[in-house]
């Protein structure tokens, strides 16, 4: 046996290469199906909601049979700092992807919904906020509206930074709330900006937020964690959201999906990257479909916090009890690291010497576009965006004014095109001061630019300036989903603010010209593994012998179970089968059946499902909100879809925003069940903390769509005809096709706690069990 090992290393010695991808300068296409069958090699950890698990025979066995590549106790930088901020762990307990994990976090922010959450507080039997110091409280979505109802909530409870302060995230960040090395939550779905300056930052729902407000603490499961490596240097006329905007197009196939990210790069090539451009980096990795995007502690951003803390202490600004010196030589004494030799579920690389700047959409961050191309195609543009927390700060405004000074002649100011119109609204107010006293601020105004508060406003789809039917949008924002900043017969693009102010000027998509491409370039350079590729081609080679070296255990093992007997194999089976039946808690369904309705659509978002102008609407009805479920998909889902079906959708479903409703619409169309390819990760925590079930069956979406595709006109909700029933006792799902044939889909348990969390009618209940049982 050793010398058949011997053999196989030798072979795989020599056929085993990394690989590498190149993505040449050209629109990509934005289809992310998965076509590939997901198999199980082993015992398959569960994210949040059930996958299928096919072809597991023998996991477990190959599973153990696996050598260890890596130190037991080695840990990422996310589980480092999980660690920290994980209670009632067993002792020793170092914390892995996949576990799941009661949560202390540093800080919680709500915003708009901190009304919303505080209802869910008091319904849940709350009577006092248990620490006052995680609790931070921001108006900032909603600004603009002055109604009497709106201005009635904003003066509800004590506010910490009130309405028109600034965007949260940003507050969080300048305040020194988020700080590195902390956990840092928010319910809302760009907490992920926290990682630009090294704090997991990741989202958490309303029902989680008042969770936290009562008792300090939430639940997790850790995602599985992806490296993402930068080579190279940024090129002058490239910018952080040039970076994050190549990696949504790029890497275009969901290979993030629900992960969380870690930063990395040699000292040289992150000290290319301002902190300003991190926060655009990790405040995007929410598009990206990642759940946080954590960059290292490194000198740059000490030194950025030291001048904070100078600046702080010289004008004795109430901001030195956050950001001071001594803090931060706490943390750079304390400062975590990833371990050398920490596992990762996979490794992307970019090699930013390499990249161009670029233009994401129309209606899509997974089409990403050269500037340059776009340019020669004479897109013509309505509407310009400067806004969101994303690009809105005072170093985004300095590239933007300058744009403008170096295409003013004569003396005179340079004006924006005729019949555009460009929007401007600071992520905070310190960040608008900063831009007025550069002189930037009044460059843009001179323009021609309008002035909104500072706020999330368009980026949200509210107030003032949003995309009218056929209209084109060019944003420095974050999101540019169909209908998400107005009409869904608009088409929005995003870019960076120099490319978005070129654009105003020009009154089409352009680019400012400041780009040089470096001698050699003609293609960004992307891949997997790190981008060193005599590392990455050795590390190939041990996963091709260790891969090797568990088919031929397996292959033994079968060979030797076989000659047992196909009869006592079947009784053995049969009995397991009994032996493996899941435990239904009282309260908690044992099946669920229904027919199924199908929408046959990937990526289809929160905005898709529950549109953004009633997100902050607290008084609709369940009537109302299941009326619009899936206004911005399909009108017509609201008189296809009848109670009781079973909704089967694509890959990625609910991805976007952190918004509720996206899960309590369809319960309020009295939808049970949801099966998809997959799932956003926000979405299936809204859901389970609403007591909406899912289930992963991309095999179903595959045989759905085969069914379908000799059609001439794609139907976006489709009554097929076809039962679901998921038997959760005995963990599997039975389809029964039109013509009355069926097939089963093994699934994975449903764990106890979730169970317990649904049966109570939801986390909001569960809570209020938990605070009962204490009185």
């Amino acid at each position: 046996m050793a010398a058949f090992r011997r053999a196989i290393a030798l072979n795989a010695g020599t056929r085993s290469r990394p690989q590498t991808f190149v993505a040449y300068p050209r629109p990509l296409s934005a289809a992310v199906s998965r076509c590939s069958t997901h198999i199980s090699t082993g015992p398959r950890r569960q994210y949040a909601f059930h996958s299928n698990l096919e072809n597991t025979l023998n996991a477990a066995a190959l599973h153990s049979s696996q050598p260890p590549l890596t130190p037991a106790n080695s840990q990422t930088l996310t589980e480092k700092i999980v660690q920290r901020y994980a209670t009632d762990l067993p002792p020793d307990k170092k914390v892995k992807a996949g576990d799941y994990v009661t949560l202390r976090p540093e800080r919680i922010m709500t915003h708009d919904n901190s009304w919303p959450v505080a209802m869910k507080f008091l319904q849940i039997g709350a009577s006092k906020i248990n620490d006052n110091r995680q609790v931070i409280m921001t108006l900032d979505h909603d600004v603009q509206n002055e109604t009497p109802a709106n201005l009635k909530k904003y003066s509800q409870g004590n506010c910490s930074y009130p309405a028109k302060r600034g965007i949260g995230h940003q507050i969080m960040v300048e305040e020194g709330h988020a700080w590195p090395g902390t956990l840092t939550v928010a319910s809302d779905s760009h907490s992920n900006h926290y990682g630009g300056i090294g704090a997991l930052g990741t989202p958490v729902v309303r029902t989680d937020a008042a969770s936290i407000w009562s008792t300090s603490k939430t639940w997790w499961q850790i995602p599985p964690i992806a490296k993402i490596t930068f080579t190279g240097i940024l090129p002058r006329g490239v910018t952080g959201k040039d970076v994050i905007v190549s990696l949504c197009g790029l890497f275009n196939q969901d290979e993030v999906l629900n992960h969380a990210l870690e930063f990395t790069g040699s000292e040289e090539t992150l000290a290319s990257i301002p902190i300003d451009d991190r926060l655009t980096i990790a405040n995007m990795t929410t598009e990206w479909g990642a759940l946080s995007g954590l960059f290292p502690v490194d000198e740059k951003l000490i030194s950025w916090y030291r001048a904070k803390a100078t600046t702080a202490a010289m004008f004795n600004s109430p901001l030195k009890e956050r950001i001071s010196h001594e803090r931060i030589d706490e943390l750079v004494k304390n400062k975590l690291v990833a371990d050398t030799g920490a596992s990762y579920a996979k490794e992307l690389y970019l090699n930013l010497s390499t990249l161009f700047p670029f233009v994401a959409g129309p209606n899509s961050v997974k089409v990403v576009t050269p500037v340059q191309t776009l340019e020669s195609q004479d897109i013509p543009v309505d509407k310009a965006y400067l806004v969101s927390c994303t690009n809105a700060r005072s170093s985004d405004f300095a590239a933007a004014a300058r744009v403008f000074r170096e295409a003013a002649q004569d003396g005179r100011p340079a004006k924006i095109a005729p019949g555009v119109k460009l929007y401007i609204a600071a992520a905070s107010i310190p960040e608008q001061e900063s831009a007025e006293e550069a002189g930037d601020w009044q460059i843009l105004v001179d323009a021609g630019a309008q002035v909104l508060p500072p706020g999330c406003g368009p980026c949200i789809g509210l107030g003032t300036g949003l995309l009218e039917d056929g209209e084109v949008g060019i944003s420095a924002s974050n999101r540019n989903f169909k209908g998400r900043m107005g009409s869904t017969l608009a088409r929005a693009y995003l870019a960076s603010p120099e490319t978005v102010a070129a654009s105003a000027l020009r009154g089409k998509i352009a680019g400012p010209g400041w780009y040089q491409k470096p001698k050699g370039v003609e293609k960004v350079i992307i891949g997997e593994g790190s981008g060193d590729h005599v590392a990455d081609k050795a590390r190939s080679v041990e996963d091709a012998l260790d891969k090797l070296l568990i088919e031929v255990d397996s292959m033994i093992a079968t060979a030797e179970d076989a000659g047992e007997g196909a009869a006592e194999q079947s009784s053995s089976t049969a009995a397991a089968e009994d032996k493996t039946l899941t435990d239904i808690l009282p309260g908690f369904p044992d099946r669920i059946e229904g027919e199924i309705v199908f929408c046959d659509a990937d990526n289809l978002n929160t905005d898709g499902i529950y549109p953004g102008k009633y997100t902050y609407q607290d008084n609709i009805s369940k009537e109302k909100m299941a009326e619009v479920c899936m206004e911005n998909y399909d009108n017509e889902f609201r008189t296809t879809a009848k109670a009781g079906d079973i909704l089967v959708t694509g890959f990625n479903f609910g991805c976007g925003s952190s918004r509720e409703q996206a899960a309590t619409a369809i319960l309020a169309k009295q939808i049970p069940l949801v099966a998809a390819g997959s799932f956003g990760n926000i979405f299936s925590r809204n859901s389970i903390n609403n007591a909406l079930l899912g289930v992963e069956l991309p095999a179903l979406v595959h045989r759905l769509r085969e069914t379908y595709k000799g059609e001439a006109k794609k139907v976006l909700t489709r009554r097929t005809g076809w039962r679901l029933l998921w038997d959760i006792r005995r963990s599997k799902v039975v389809i029964t096709e039109k013509d009355g044939s069926s097939w089963e889909q093994k699934v994975g348990e449903m764990p106890p706690n979730v169970q317990e969390i649904v049966a109570c009618g939801g986390l909001e209940g569960w809570v209020k069990t938990k605070i009962a049982a204490e009185k």
